[in-house]
């Protein structure tokens, strides 16, 4: 019998690596049922399949609003590769919305000369893949799931990672050994005072990374979607309303009712994200509300946009009678673990996919749509690569355990020192103001988030230029966009 594999997550990544390992055995741990930031994903995933579109055209679209630091053997294999992965979450039973003839519906997104992402459900594509695969997942002989406990340590023998220390909820241990870990954790944003996340997207599975050795790569760029309800939750989370209504036609407005991106980009309201957010946060510094008008939809809003029209209703805003107040929320990490083309981590034996992994692939800022598709072009690749034999049977020798640290009891005053300091827009004070305020807390200074956050705030004064999702308004951009 292969040793098997553990796959720590079962949102898309972790979903899709499980799936694509057979006949590996493979041991899914999960918080939940419902694991992950993918059911929340109301956007697409992006492809050129239309007609007059091209992989080279996506990739230097994604080269834009990548800042021109995207690794380029990453991006290839991405955007060349996207045909592939549609078809094989097609495979799996992810019905994609098509038109009246029956062909595919492509809707248009920030930072896209074309209309080439693809939706199912409408805006609930994201729901819509994490049901078919959960549901292929519980199908696969060779797939095993425990959900509930909580991963806070990796085993280490003779150089390799060697499997998990496991905690359930009335705090029992088990550790699990196994010949591969991969680490599908998502994201950092529940470490944010305002996210788009669920709340487990607390960057555990990158201090977990980081505690046994594992290199980093761009932990400072951190996208902020522009267009979250402006409606904050108690954990911080921020309902998101999906960029494709700007695609459709909707328009952000500042204060007055003006439009709010004219004069800023010639792109408009399709600029890339970053671009946007920065607009939306400088707005509403001084606490003047910003609006996406969405009025033009119509009737034609609850039926494409299921999701938002729900979420707005839920608030008592009806978006076809009225504006959506937004604001900017931290959304998606576009650094993580560092990676090789097949999710190899720096570590012998662990592995990364999706949010917590970092190929490069997404540079300083991530195009809309391209993250469910990484987390199938690549996880399809790191599954293949342990099906035929990448991992093996953990050598001789003592275990250690390596675990992250001590849990932060109460992460509010952490969440509000990153919103300040590591936010949207930054600057040399407010790094060392964050880092200084972490070091005078020894409740902060001692946890694992704490740490990490550190982490986060160091890298981000490392680099004193702008570039992308890294905003330092003390200093000069850096060009590489612009070239």
């Amino acid at each position: 019998m292969s040793a098997p594999v553990i796959v720590v997550g079962a949102g898309i990544a972790g979903l899709v690596v499980a799936l694509s390992a057979a006949p590996r055995p493979v041991l899914l741990i999960c918080r939940s049922e419902s694991d992950g930031a993918t059911p929340l994903a109301q956007g697409g995933i992006a492809a050129a399949l239309a007609p007059g579109d091209s992989g080279n055209a996506h990739i230097e679209d994604s080269l834009i609003a990548g800042a021109g630091c995207n690794e380029l053997a990453a991006l290839r294999l991405l955007a060349f590769q996207a045909p592939s992965a549609v078809a094989w979450l097609a495979s799996h039973g992810v019905d994609f919305d098509r038109d009246a003839t029956g062909h595919l519906r492509f809707a248009r997104e920030g930072g896209h000369r074309c209309a080439r992402v693809l939706h199912a459900d409408g805006d609930a594509t994201g729901r819509a893949i994490a049901r078919a695969l959960a549901a292929a997942a519980r199908q696969a002989g060779h797939v095993q799931r425990l959900s509930g406990p909580e991963v806070g340590a990796l085993l280490r023998r003779g150089g390799r990672i060697a499997g998990v220390e496991a905690r359930d909820a009335r705090g029992r241990t088990q550790r699990i050994e196994a010949g591969a870990v991969v680490l599908a954790t998502g994201g950092i944003g529940a470490l944010l005072a305002r996210h788009t996340s669920p709340r487990g997207a607390d960057g555990g599975g990158l201090a977990l990374g980081l505690a046994a050795g594992a290199a980093a790569r761009d932990l400072e760029f951190l996208q902020f979607h522009p267009t979250a309800l402006a409606h904050t939750g108690p954990d911080g989370r921020l309902p998101l309303i999906t960029e494709a209504l700007r695609g459709a036609g909707a328009r952000l407005l500042d204060a007055q009712g003006r439009p709010l991106m004219q004069g800023i980009d010639p792109r408009g309201d399709l600029a890339p994200r970053d671009v946007v957010a920065r607009a939306v946060w400088r707005a509403t510094l001084g606490g003047a509300p910003v609006w996406l008008d969405a009025r033009r939809l119509g009737d034609e809003l609850p039926r494409r946009f299921p999701t938002v029209f729900a979420l707005c209703q839920a608030q008592g805003i009806d978006p076809r009678l009225e504006p959506i107040p937004v604001q900017a929320a931290a959304h998606y990490h576009m650094g993580g673990l560092r990676t090789d083309l097949f999710g190899r981590c720096s570590l012998p034996g662990l592995y990364a996919a999706g949010e917590v992994a970092c190929s490069g692939v997404h540079g300083a800022n991530r195009l809309a749509s391209n993250a469910l598709l990484e987390a199938v072009v690549f996880g399809r690749r790191l599954g293949r690569c342990l099906a035929q034999g990448e991992c093996a049977d953990a050598p001789a020798g003592r275990l250690r355990v390596i675990g992250r640290g001590a849990d932060l009891s109460d992460p509010q005053p952490l969440r509000q020192l990153l919103w300040r300091g590591f936010g949207p827009e930054r600057s040399g004070t407010g790094l060392r103001a964050g880092l200084d305020g972490i070091a005078a807390d020894p409740a902060l200074a001692q946890s694992w988030q704490g740490r990490l956050a550190m982490n986060l705030l160091q890298a981000a004064l490392a680099r004193p230029q702008s570039l992308g999702a890294h905003w330092r308004c003390d200093a000069a951009p850096d060009h590489r966009r612009a070239a």
